[in-house]
C-alpha cells in the first residue's frame, strides 16, 4: 500500500545510514586508528546504534501495520471468495479498520468492487433459474397439448373430421415448439457471440415490403387496415437476414395485439443521417411499468399469457439490434396503441 511502501524507503535509507557508520567504526578498529578527539568515535558509534535501533522498531511497526492493513483485508477477501465459489451470494465484506493515513483505503475501494460483483453474480444466478423455469414452462405447453390430441386421436369413436382437426392442433403445437427452440438456440448463440454479421448493401424498402407482405393472410383473416409509408430505395448496410427476423417480430406483435378490424402503419424514412424504421399499432397497448421490461425474456405483458407467444421475441429483436448497431425505442398508451421505433446511422 502507499503508506507501507513510504515507510519501506524511510526504513531502507536508515539501514543505509546505520550500515555506513558501523563500516566506518569497523575501518577505525581495522587501522587501529584513534581519532585526535575520542569523543568524535563514540559519538559515531552511539549513531549507528541509534538509527539500527530505530530501523528495526520501524520495521515491526510496519509489520504489524501490514498485519493490520493488508493480510488481514486479504484473508477477508480470501474467505469471501470462498463463500461465493460454493454458491453462497449472501455475503457482503465489510471493512474492519482501515488504519490508513491517506484520505482513501484501497481495500475499502476493492471491497466495494467485491460486493458489486457478488451481487451481479447472484442477478445472473437468478436469471438463470428464472429461464430454466420458464423454459421448462414454455415446453410444457406444447408437449401437453400434443400428448393430449394425440390421446384423442387413439380413440375409435372421433369422426374423421375430428381426427384431422386434432391432427391440425397437434402441428400447430409443434410449430410454436419448433419456434421456440429455434429462438432460444438463436439466443444461446447471441449470447456467445457465435453470430458475426455480414454486413451488405441492400435495399431495405424492399425488404419490409416483403416482411409486411408475409403476413396478409393474418390481417386479412382479422379485418386489420394495413398501412405502408416507405422512401424508395433506401439502401442499408446491415445484416439483412438478422433484421429479417426484427422486422417479422415486430409485423408480427402488431397484428397480433391489434383487434379485429383495427389499424397497423409501417414507415421507413431517412432523417438527419439516420434510417429510421416504425410500426405503430393501434392495439391493446401497455402500462410504463409493462414497457420497462418487453425485452425480457420471456415477459409477456398479458399475464394470463392468453395471447400466443413465448417471449422471446423482443428479447431476439433487442440482442440483435445490439448486435448490429441499431436502437429500438417504444411509446405506448394502454388501450390506444403502441409504436415501435428502430434506429440506424445511415451508412453509405
Amino acid at each position: 500500500m502507499k503508506m507501507s511502501k513510504q515507510w519501506m524507503v524511510v526504513m531502507g535509507v536508515l539501514n543505509v545510514i546505520s550500515g555506513s557508520c558501523i563500516l566506518i567504526f569497523l575501518k577505525f578498529i581495522d587501522t587501529s586508528f584513534v581519532p585526535a578527539n575520542a569523543e568524535v568515535l563514540y559519538g559515531v558509534v552511539t549513531l549507528a546504534c541509534y538509527l539500527f535501533v530505530i530501523s528495526m522498531l520501524i520495521k515491526l511497526a510496519i509489520d504489524w501495520y501490514r498485519q493490520k492493513k493488508m493480510d488481514e483485508p486479504i484473508e477477508q477477501l480470501c474467505q469471501g471468495a470462498r463463500e461465493v465459489a460454493s454458491g453462497n451470494y449472501d455475503i457482503e465484506l465489510q471493512r474492519k479498520e482501515t488504519l490508513s493515513f491517506d484520505e482513501t483505503d484501497e481495500f475499502c475501494q476493492l471491497f466495494e468492487d467485491f460486493n458489486l460483483m457478488v451481487k451481479e453474480l447472484a442477478s445472473t444466478e437468478m436469471l438463470k433459474k428464472d429461464f430454466v423455469s420458464n423454459v421448462s414452462h414454455e415446453l410444457k405447453t406444447p408437449l401437453s397439448v400434443i400428448s393430449s390430441y394425440a390421446t384423442i386421436m387413439q380413440s375409435d369413436g372421433i369422426s374423421e373430421e375430428e381426427r384431422k382437426m386434432y391432427a391440425s392442433k397437434i402441428g400447430d403445437a409443434a410449430e410454436n415448439l419448433s419456434v421456440l427452440v429455434a429462438n432460444i438456440l438463436q439466443l444461446n448463440r447471441l449470447d456467445n457471440q457465435k453470430i458475426k454479421p455480414d454486413m451488405e448493401k441492400y435495399n431495405l424498402s424492399e425488404q419490409l415490403s416483403r416482411c409486411a407482405l408475409g403476413f396478409e393472410q393474418v390481417w386479412e383473416d382479422k379485418n386489420i387496415n394495413v398501412t405502408v409509408d416507405f422512401d424508395q430505395n433506401i439502401i442499408l448496410k446491415n445484416d439483412e437476414a438478422l433484421l429479417d427476423i426484427v422486422w417479422n417480430n415486430l409485423i408480427s406483435n402488431a397484428l397480433k395485439f391489434t383487434r379485429t378490424g383495427g389499424e397497423v402503419h409501417i414507415s421507413a424514412k431517412e432523417k438527419s443521417q439516420k434510417v429510421v424504421v416504425c410500426v405503430e399499432d393501434s392495439g391493446c397497448g401497455m402500462e410504463r411499468k409493462e414497457v420497462e421490461h418487453i425485452f425480457d425474456r420471456f415477459y409477456q405483458a398479458d399475464t394470463s399469457r392468453a395471447t400466443e407467444g413465448n417471449g422471446l421475441g423482443l428479447a431476439l429483436v433487442s440482442h440483435i439490434l445490439c448486435l448490429l448497431g441499431g436502437e429500438i425505442q417504444v411509446e405506448s398508451q394502454k388501450d390506444i396503441g403502441t409504436k415501435m421505433i428502430v434506429s440506424f446511422i445511415y451508412q453509405t
